[in-house]
């Protein structure tokens, strides 16, 4: 049980604020979102790097299995859905479906086991959960921004895309200010949507957890099993988590898949000319 001297508001804000090194302004590092991201983002890494050094021609193993039929599934997606020719959009498609699912995976650990367990260690705060921190979404998102503006540069050539910018979609000199302007806000809606949406759908998500576990807060640990209101509440919350988990198994790798689908739509309407 946490501590509930707070009651719900604080227990509430207690486990949605990341631990944070800084002053609180713009440098200010979570580093709580950093750990975990990176972290797994070495496990997957390290997880298809093994797959790929124990591969056989023999009869494959379970992970071999995985690895091949994941590779497989984003070389068909992207030839599917990328219209271009190029190395690199299959790898990235699978780089972002499994870190951005590994992240959203870690919405299903026990909603105490973390801000516990480093409270234990000194730490006041602690979210497992990066995609619940919008620095993480946007950060990731940002970089599709970047790729969408190099992808555009390599295959129209700096002038083919600033010609995009100020004569589509009305090929008149004269209204090429509003092709830009209309450009600029399409080009920035892209990261900002897909941003917000992996971040509002983990968010709410996590929020609802943090509710079903506010039901036995005004209990203590010994009053929860002793007590007809305890015990009450405390199969509700068991049957409310497990109905909720059991429906976010599906969110978790859906939004991971809509990110790393819509990061290939604009790729590919990044590599086509009009």
């Amino acid at each position: 049980m946490s501590d509930n001297s707070g009651g719900v508001t604080y227990y509430i804000n207690h486990h949605l604020t990341n631990w944070s090194i800084g002053d609180g302004g713009f440098w200010t590092i979570h580093a709580d979102s950093l750990i975990v991201s990176i972290l797994l983002g070495s496990l997957f890494c390290w997880v298809f790097w093994m797959a790929s050094r124990n591969a056989t021609e023999g009869i494959p193993g379970g992970l071999q299995n995985f690895v091949e039929m994941m590779i497989d599934a984003m070389n068909k997606l992207t030839r599917d859905t990328f219209s271009g020719h190029n190395p690199l959009a299959a790898p990235l498609a699978l780089t972002i479906f499994c870190w951005i699912f590994l992240m959203n995976l870690m919405d299903l650990v026990p909603i105490d086991l973390a801000p516990e367990t480093m409270g234990a260690l000194g730490w006041e705060y602690f979210k497992i959960l990066p995609t619940v921190n919008m620095n993480v979404t946007f950060g990731l998102s940002l970089s599709v921004l970047g790729l969408i503006i190099i992808y555009s540069i390599y295959y129209k050539g700096a002038k083919g895309y600033l010609h995009e910018l100020f004569f589509h979609p009305f090929n008149h000199w004269s209204l090429a200010p509003f092709n830009f302007v209309l450009n600029f806000v399409e080009l920035f809606a892209k990261p900002i949507s897909l941003s917000l949406r992996l971040f509002g759908n983990l968010y709410a998500a996590e929020l609802i957890f943090i509710l079903i576990a506010t039901l036995t807060l005004s209990y203590g640990l010994f009053e929860v099993f002793t007590s007809i209101g305890g015990i009450a509440l405390l199969l509700g919350q068991i049957v409310l988590a497990t109905i909720w988990a059991i429906f976010h198994i599906l969110v978790i790798p859906l939004q991971a898949f809509i990110f790393m689908m819509l990061t290939m739509v604009y790729l590919s309407m990044a590599a086509e000319s009009h």
